[in-house]
Order: C-alpha cells, then structure tokens, then sequence
C-alpha cells in the first residue's frame, strides 16, 4: 500500500488509440517505463492489504535469507543509499518485523533479525508474490523468462 502522498499506479492501463504511438515505438527506454509500470500497478493491487511496498518485501525477504545481515549490507544487496535502508528498517522494526542486535564480532554493527511477526508477514508477502510472478510470467514461456531476466540484469549489474 502506498503513503498517503503517494500514487497507488504510476501508470494506466492502455486506452483508445494507445497502439498508436509513433516513432517513441522504438526507444527501449520508454517501453521499459510502460512495462515497469503495468508491473507496479499490478503488485500494487495484488499488496494492497498487505500495507507493505516492494522495498519492505525485499528487506524482509533478505534479512530472512541472511539472518544477522548488518545494515550496510542489506543496502548493498538492495542497492541503496544507508539513509533509505535505515529509513525502511526503522519502520519495519516499529512495526514488529524486524529486531535489531549487536554483531558477534563487530561491535559497530547491528544485526538485523526477522520476529516472528516479521515472519509471517514475510510468508503473506510470498504468497502474494507468486500470484503476482505467475500474472507476469504467464505472458512468457520457460526460456523467455530466462532471457528476459538475463537481459534485464545487464540493465542493473
């Protein structure tokens, strides 16, 4: 669910004369924006009960993949500025997902651990990321998954 400044979708759906779009068909860049923004619109509806956004989901889903991941890795992984990682673990940690402890063996760093609050949150979230991948990759076969997830990572690696 988005903030209450927010926009629910960035986008909308296609309407009369969408196909007719001229030249801008061929610029990579804009059919990027489009599909980014039917996917958004899409996961949008499928979390709006959930009141969490994407970026929670990831943070919950990798501090479940790396139980004690400090801080600054999570940003890493999520490719994110510190300010921002904080900003979502501070609000995840006052809603009860997230618990902050002191490192083993850098006593600068805090680690950060799923509740059990934070788990089952993390398990709706899954569940409701599978009927969202299967809407998307409904549209593919096996194989075009596979290219499209290569071709994107080129994008973002």
């Amino acid at each position: 669910m988005g903030r209450a400044n927010e926009p629910l979708a960035i986008t909308t759906p296609p309407g009369e004369g969408a196909d007719d779009i001229g030249e801008i068909r061929d610029i990579v860049g804009f059919h990027i924006r489009l599909a980014h923004g039917a996917v958004y619109r899409h996961f949008t509806e499928t979390f709006a009960d959930l009141g969490l956004t994407q970026k929670q989901v990831s943070v919950l889903w990798l501090v479940d993949d790396h139980p004690g991941i400090a801080q600054t890795g999570l940003a890493n992984r999520m490719r994110m500025d510190r300010a921002t990682t904080m900003a979502i673990v501070n609000r995840l940690q006052s809603r009860g997902f997230l618990e902050r402890g002191k490192s083993q063996t850098d006593g600068r760093k805090q680690t950060l651990n799923l509740t059990d609050e934070g788990r089952k949150a993390l398990n709706v979230a899954k569940a409701a990321i599978r009927q969202h991948e299967d809407w998307l990759k409904s549209r593919y076969t096996a194989a075009e998954v596979n290219k499209l997830i290569e071709l994107l990572s080129r994008l973002h690696e």
